[in-house]
C-alpha cells in the first residue's frame, strides 16, 4: 500500500513532535467508543497506544487503534468485498485519515478501506451496519473543521484512491459527472480545451464530491455561486447500503421541482447522513477576457462602501476579495511586495474585452469616490498573476508572520452591509486578547476569515484563539449571519450550530439524520450531539 507523499509529510512532521507511550490498559465493552460499540463482537481489554502531541497541548492526543480480534474479523469481512490490498490499519495509515488541516486534534479509524466503485461503497456500508461500527467518508482531507476525525472510531472510506474517474461530460449541456477522487483543479485541465471551467474555488485543490459534502465555496462565488448554486445531481449510498440518486438516475436538468430537493439536503451533509460516490456539477464557459485590479483605502468601511455601490451598479464582479492591513504587512514580508499597509481589494473581471474594460473604469470611478489609492489593473496572465500574488499566497504569509505557529483558520458570514461592523469588532477583539490575525474576505458575499496564529506549546494561547473565533460566530448570528459560510461545522462549531438554528431547529436535522441513519453510524460526533 502507498501512502501519498502529502500524508507521509503530514506524518514526519507530526512524528518529530510527539513522544509515545502505552498510557493505559483499559475495558472495551459494548456501547462505549471504538469499533466495539455495537456488543455484536465480545469485550475485549486491549493495550491503547497514546501518541501525545505538543502540537496543541489542549486538545486530546491522538489515538493509534490497536488490531484486536474483533478489527480482525471485520478486516476479513471487508477484504472480501475490496480485496486485501485495499484494507489497510497500518498505523501510519490510520493516522493519515484521522486528521486534517484544521487545528482539532484528530482521532485515527481502525481500519481504512478503499473501494473502487459505488457497488463496493455499498457493500461496505452493509457490514458496517450489520456490525454497528461507525463510517467515516475521506476524500482529500483538506478540511479545517475535524471532520473526518474518527471520534467514535470504526471504518474509513477512502473514495478517492480508486474511485477517481470523470464519468462523463456534456459540453453542450455544460455539465459534468465525477467520482470522488476528482479534484477541482483535475476536472478544469480535462475540461479546458472544451473552452470551459468549473469555477467553485475553495483555495485547497479539494475534491469535488467533498466539497460537495461540506457546501464549498470560495473567490468566485460572488458571480458563480457556490456548491449549492453548482450541483444538479449527487449519487449517495446511505448507511445500510441504498443507492440514490438524488435528482433521479441520470437526470441531469437546471431546473426541478419534483418532489423534495434531496440533492440540497446532502449539500453540507458532511458525511453524517450519506457517502457521495459521485456528483453532477454545473460548468460554465471560459471567459473571452479576464483582468485583474488591486487597490488600497484608508478604512474597512472605505472598501466596503466600493464593494456594494460596485453590485448596486451591477458591474458582474467575478471576485472581489478583502485583506485587511495586517494580511498586507504578511503578504509584503514574505512575498518581497511594496503595497501599502493598509485594507485592500483584490478584483477580477470576465467577459468579452469590452465588457471588461468597461466594468473595470466603472469600479476605478467608485473606488475613487471612496478614497481608493492607486488602481493597478492588469490583463494578461502573468501581470495578473503579478498583482494577485498577495491573494494567493496569503496563508503561507501569515504562518511566516509567527515561524513555528500554527493557523486555528475559522469563517463567518453576514449581509455585506454588516461586514464592517464585525470586522472592526473583531479586530478590536483580537487586539484585546494580544493575539496576530490577519484577515482576508470574500467582500462580494459578506463571507469573511481570520487566521489566528497561536504557538501550538501554548495552550492559553490556543484557548484565546478559540474565545475569538467563538465570539466572531456569535456576533456573525446576531447580525443576521450565519457561524459559517463555507468550511462547515465538523466538531469546531456544534455548538454554535444549536446556536444560530435553536432546539427546534436542531431537533428537525436530529430527525432527518435518525431517518436515514437509524443506527447513528454515519460519521458520528459532527455537526450536532447526538442527544
Amino acid at each position: 500500500f502507498a501512502v501519498s507523499m502529502r500524508g507521509v509529510n503530514q506524518l514526519l512532521s507530526r512524528a518529530r513532535l510527539v513522544r509515545a507511550g502505552f498510557t493505559s490498559v483499559e475495558p472495551v465493552l459494548a456501547g462505549q467508543a471504538g469499533i466495539l460499540r455495537s456488543g455484536k463482537f465480545a469485550p475485549t481489554f486491549v493495550q491503547l497506544r497514546g501518541i501525545q502531541s505538543s502540537n496543541v497541548s489542549s486538545q486530546a492526543p491522538l489515538a493509534a487503534a490497536v488490531e484486536t480480534g474483533s478489527v480482525k474479523q471485520l478486516k476479513q469481512e471487508l477484504e472480501a468485498i475490496v480485496g486485501a490490498s485495499n484494507v489497510s490499519s497500518g498505523e501510519s495509515v490510520i493516522l493519515q485519515h484521522g486528521q486534517d488541516e484544521g487545528p482539532h486534534a484528530g482521532k485515527s479509524p481502525d481500519i481504512v478501506v478503499f473501494p473502487s466503485s459505488t457497488e463496493e461503497v455499498s457493500q461496505v456500508c452493509k457490514i458496517c451496519s450489520k456490525h454497528n461500527v461507525p463510517i467515516i467518508a475521506y476524500g482529500t482531507g483538506t478540511g479545517l473543521e475535524g471532520g473526518i476525525s474518527a471520534v467514535e472510531g470504526g471504518v474509513c472510506v477512502n473514495v478517492s484512491k480508486n474511485m477517481n474517474k470523470i464519468l462523463e461530460v456534456h459540453q453542450e449541456d455544460f455539465c459534468a459527472v465525477v467520482q470522488p477522487g476528482i479534484t477541482r483543479e483535475m476536472l478544469n485541465q480535462e475540461i479546458r480545451a472544451d473552452g470551459l471551467w468549473f469555477p467553485v474555488d475553495p483555495g485547497a485543490d479539494a475534491s469535488v464530491c467533498g466539497m460537495c459534502a461540506t457546501g464549498a465555496s470560495g473567490t468566485n462565488a460572488v458571480r458563480y455561486g457556490t456548491m449549492k448554486e453548482n450541483c444538479l445531481n449527487l449519487e449517495v449510498v446511505l448507511a445500510d447500503g441504498r443507492i440514490i440518486h438524488t435528482a433521479g438516475i441520470g437526470c441531469r436538468p437546471k431546473k426541478n421541482s419534483a418532489g423534495y430537493n434531496l440533492t440540497s439536503l446532502f449539500l453540507g451533509s458532511e458525511g453524517t447522513l450519506g457517502i457521495i460516490t459521485a456528483a453532477t456539477v454545473c460548468l460554465h464557459a471560459i471567459p473571452e477576457s479576464v483582468a485583474a485590479a488591486v487597490v488600497g483605502f484608508p478604512t474597512v468601511q472605505n472598501a466596503v462602501d466600493t464593494v456594494v455601490m460596485t453590485l448596486q451598479c451591477s458591474v458582474p464582479m467575478a471576485r472581489m476579495e478583502l485583506l485587511d492591513e495586517v494580511q498586507m504587512r504578511a503578504c509584503n514580508e514574505y512575498s518581497g511586495l511594496s503595497y501599502p499597509e493598509t485594507p485592500h481589494l483584490f478584483l477580477e473581471f470576465h467577459g468579452s474585452e469590452t465588457e471588461v474594460g468597461s466594468q473595470t473604469e466603472t469600479v476605478r470611478e467608485i473606488a475613487a469616490d471612496n478614497d481608493g489609492g492607486e488602481f493597478q489593473w492588469a490583463i494578461q496572465q502573468e501581470d495578473r498573476t503579478k498583482l494577485w500574488t498577495a491573494r494567493h499566497r496569503a496563508y503561507y504569509a501569515d504562518i511566516a508572520l509567527r515561524p513555528g505557529c500554527r493557523s486555528l483558520t475559522t469563517d463567518v458570514c453576514v449581509p455585506v452591509s454588516a461586514l464592517p461592523e464585525l470586522v472592526t469588532a473583531t479586530k478590536a477583539d483580537i487586539d484585546e486578547h494580544g493575539l496576530v490575525g490577519p484577515m482576508v474576505g470574500h467582500v462580494g458575499d459578506g463571507n469573511f476569515h481570520t487566521m489566528l496564529l497561536f504557538d501550538p506549546a501554548d495552550e492559553e494561547e490556543f484557548k484565546k484563539c478559540k474565545e475569538v473565533a467563538n465570539k466572531m460566530a456569535r456576533s456573525a448570528i446576531a447580525l443576521g449571519g450565519t457561524c459559517t459560510g463555507e468550511h462547515g461545522v465538523g466538531q469546531g462549531k456544534m455548538m454554535l450550530l444549536e446556536e444560530q438554528f435553536g432546539k427546534d431547529g436542531i431537533d428537525v436535522m436530529r430527525q432527518i439524520k435518525a431517518a436515514l441513519d437509524p443506527q447513528q453510524i454515519m460519521n458520528p460526533g459532527k455537526v450536532f450531539s447526538r442527544d
